[in-house]
């Protein structure tokens, strides 16, 4: 069984970067894709960014295009989210989350295995 850890939260001004981290074990990153999503408080969990397992293919919701850039390293076990640029609408938990290795999807009911979230929180 997978297992997810994130890293890197904290709280920065309107305009700063943060960058997280995802530590994938007990088994290799490379079997999934992997997606970020966030929840505020009171509002749903919602896409954040996506990756295939190979890096090959990046999706992003649309508020976060041009700020935010998820990548990976499969030797290192470990997903990023690069997040410049931040907006106080971007606080919220943030949870990586791993899917299918061939299927790489937005919605959270696709993927099986989740950290327990880092908080982000953006001053203005």
């Amino acid at each position: 069984q997978v297992q997810l850890v994130e890293s890197g939260g904290g709280l920065v001004q309107a305009g700063g970067s943060l960058r997280l981290s995802c530590a994938v074990s007990g088994r290799t990153a490379s079997s999934y894709s992997m997606g970020w999503f966030r929840q505020a408080p009171g509002k749903e969990r919602e896409f954040v960014a996506a990756i295939s397992w190979s890096g090959g293919s990046t999706y992003y919701r649309d508020s976060v295009k041009g700020r935010f850039t998820i990548s990976r390293d499969n030797a290192k076990n470990t997903v990023y989210l690069q997040m410049n640029s931040l907006k106080p609408e971007d606080t919220a938990a943030y949870y990586c989350a791993a899917g299918d290795r061939f299927r790489v999807v937005t919605t959270p009911t696709a993927f099986g295995s989740w950290g327990q979230g880092t908080q982000v929180t953006v001053s203005s």
